[in-house]
């Protein structure tokens, strides 16, 4: 469904500026129109046939684009426009969700951390006052 939708949408852009607007404005243009229906709960599949699928369809709009089917001119054009595949984005969302998941981890130690010693305390000056009563 993913690469059907990006297929009609990146077509559709295609073929309202053809070839008089400049490959980055047409990239700009997928960036910010098509890739989202493309990376759409992208995270959530974890199988790597269908996230290298997805890889396949940016590649072969690429080819597209430049009009050349050698994968090593697209992976350079790729690089110049920094045009992630979709496998690099899902594989930067997760670093970032365990990373925020860690400082969330991280606060609520320090809070723990901090009841405890606030417990603590609260006992030791219990335990204290009652020695001299």
């Amino acid at each position: 469904m993913a690469k059907r939708s990006f297929y009609r949408a990146a077509n559709a852009i295609l073929g309202k500026v053809g070839g008089r607007a400049p490959e980055d404005v047409i990239l700009e243009l997928i960036v910010v129109n098509v890739c989202p229906a493309l990376l759409y709960g992208l995270e959530a599949c974890l199988r790597k046939s269908d996230i290298s699928s997805l890889d396949f369809v940016v590649n072969r709009f690429f080819m597209k684009l430049f009009q050349t089917n050698n994968i090593d001119i697209v992976n350079y054009c790729r690089a110049q426009f920094e045009f992630d595949l979709p496998s690099t984005v899902v594989e930067k969302r997760i670093v970032r969700s365990l990373l925020q998941n860690i400082d969330h981890v991280k606060m609520l130690y320090v809070n723990l951390r901090n009841l405890f010693h606030c417990c603590y305390f609260f006992l030791f000056c219990v335990d204290f006052c009652c020695t001299f009563c």
